[in-house]
C-alpha cells in the first residue's frame, strides 16, 4: 500500500509540473501587440509592454524562460522583417532588464535568465 501511495504521489507531482509549463502560445499571445513595433520601429505600443511584463510574470522558474526563449526564437525566425535594433531594444524600452544579450543565435539553454521590471 504504500508503495502505490509513494507511486501515485511521484505522478501527481509530474502531472502538476507539465501542467505548469509555459506554451509558445502563450508567449506569442503576450507578444503579438509587439509586432508593429517590432516591424516597424517608433516606439512600443502600452499592449506591447504589458505583454513583455505579463511574459516576464508568467515564466517564474529558470524552465519557463528558457522555454519562452526557445518560443521567442522561433517566431523570431517566422518573421523575415524584423527590426533588429528594435527586438534588441524591445525589453529596455519596456522597463524590463536582462542579464542575456537579445540575439537570434542565442542558446537559450547556456544562460541563467534573470529578468527586473522597472515600473516606469
Amino acid at each position: 500500500m504504500k508503495g502505490i501511495l509513494v507511486a501515485l504521489l511521484m505522478f501527481l507531482v509530474v502531472v502538476v509540473q507539465l501542467g505548469e509549463a509555459i506554451t509558445c502560445g502563450e508567449v506569442d499571445l503576450s507578444l503579438a501587440p509587439c509586432l508593429p513595433y517590432l516591424i516597424q520601429g517608433g516606439d512600443p505600443p502600452v499592449p506591447c509592454c504589458d505583454g513583455v511584463k505579463k511574459l516576464v510574470q508568467i515564466t517564474p522558474t529558470q524552465q519557463d524562460r528558457q522555454v519562452a526563449c526557445e518560443c521567442v526564437k522561433s517566431a523570431a525566425a517566422r518573421y523575415t522583417n524584423l527590426k533588429p535594433d528594435a527586438a534588441t531594444n524591445l525589453l529596455s524600452r519596456c522597463g524590463v532588464t536582462t542579464n542575456i544579450p537579445i540575439s537570434p543565435t542565442i542558446d537559450c539553454k547556456t544562460y541563467v535568465i534573470n529578468y527586473t521590471i522597472v515600473w516606469i
